[in-house]
């Protein structure tokens, strides 16, 4: 592997978090969902040899916009499909909001769950990723949903603490 591939790939694990973010926004089934980011980084990958390391890399995300709009024609039976023009103003969105800046704190955040305890670390999957409201966590865990909440919101200061922490030893870019 060459050193220009090499960098695109280290810029990929930077900027895959975003990328998936904005296919998560267009495309809602999971597994769907993980089909057109898998697309968008062999995508990426593939074509890598043109890409300008002058240019910002978030240029993946017009990788992941045109594997978005296949994902849509080969769904174009489903009635719930977004416009194109929708798809390309959230484009332009990611695109504005994701500044190497807000990768770097994406960088934080994934090093301050990884600080997280077990059971902190399964509260905040199940809030955040799976996107579960603190009765339905507490449910599941057999917890009182207010129980679950201060527990959350531990876990949230927590995190902002570490992110202001991680910030602060870094300094400004």
């Amino acid at each position: 592997m060459n050193e220009h591939t090499r960098s695109v790939m280290r810029q990929w694990t930077l900027a895959q978090p975003v990328v998936s973010a904005f296919i998560t926004s267009i495309v809602r089934d999971f597994t769907d969902r993980d089909d057109v980011l898998q697309n968008t980084a062999v995508a990426v990958l593939e074509s890598c040899s043109r890409y300008d390391s002058d240019r910002p890399f978030l240029w993946a995300l017009g990788v992941a916009q045109n594997q978005i709009r296949l994902y849509l024609r080969r769904c174009s039976r489903d009635r719930l499909l977004l416009d194109e023009s929708i798809v390309e103003l959230v484009a332009a969105s990611f695109e504005r909001f994701s500044s190497a800046e807000h990768l770097r704190q994406l960088e934080y955040l994934r090093q301050c769950l990884a600080g997280l305890e077990d059971r902190e670390r399964h509260l905040f999957e199940l809030r955040y990723g799976q996107d579960l409201k603190p009765a339905a966590m507490g449910r599941l865990l057999d917890m009182h949903p207010n129980t679950v909440s201060k527990g959350l919101q531990r876990i949230r200061d927590q995190l902002r603490d570490c992110l202001q922490r991680r910030s602060a030893m870094e300094g400004p870019a």
